[in-house]
C-alpha cells in the first residue's frame, strides 16, 4: 500500500489573493467555484495536485519546512524577474557562476519558494 499527495496545503491570511498569485506562477486558474474571501481555495495544476490555500488567524512567523521547487520551462533568471512582476521578494542567491543552483523567493505571504534551472538550460538537478 502507498499514499498518494492529493494537494499541498498552504496557510495564508489571504486564501484567495493567493491563490491568484499562484495562479499567475502556475498559468492555471483557480477552481471555478473560489471566489474573494472564501476561508479555502484551490489551483488544480495539469498533473492532478492541488495548491490548497487555507485562510488561518496568525501571520507566518519563521521560515517554512517544505516549500515547492519550481522548474521553469525558460531559463531560471527570466522566471526570476518574471514572478518578481507577480509580486514575489527575492529572499536568498544560491545560484553558482556554472549555471547551476537555485533563487530563493517568497510569494506574496512570506513563503519561501526555489526557482531551479529552467528547462531551456539543460537542467538537471539544480
Amino acid at each position: 500500500m502507498v499514499s498518494v499527495v492529493q494537494n499541498v496545503a498552504i496557510d495564508c491570511t489571504d486564501a484567495y489573493g493567493l491563490a491568484r498569485f499562484w495562479s499567475g506562477v502556475t498559468g492555471r486558474d483557480p477552481h471555478p467555484e473560489d471566489r474573494p474571501g472564501d476561508p479555502e481555495a484551490r489551483v488544480p495544476l495539469a498533473d492532478g495536485l492541488v495548491l490548497h490555500f487555507n485562510q488561518v488567524p496568525e501571520p507566518k512567523q519563521v521560515k517554512n519546512r517544505i516549500h515547492l521547487c519550481l522548474r521553469p520551462d525558460t531559463s531560471r533568471d527570466r522566471e526570476v524577474d518574471r514572478l518578481l512582476g507577480l509580486g514575489a521578494t527575492f529572499v536568498a542567491d544560491h545560484r553558482n557562476p556554472d549555471g547551476s543552483g537555485w533563487a530563493v523567493l517568497a510569494d506574496p505571504e512570506g513563503n519561501e519558494f526555489c526557482v531551479l534551472r529552467g528547462g531551456a538550460e539543460g537542467a538537471t538537478t539544480s
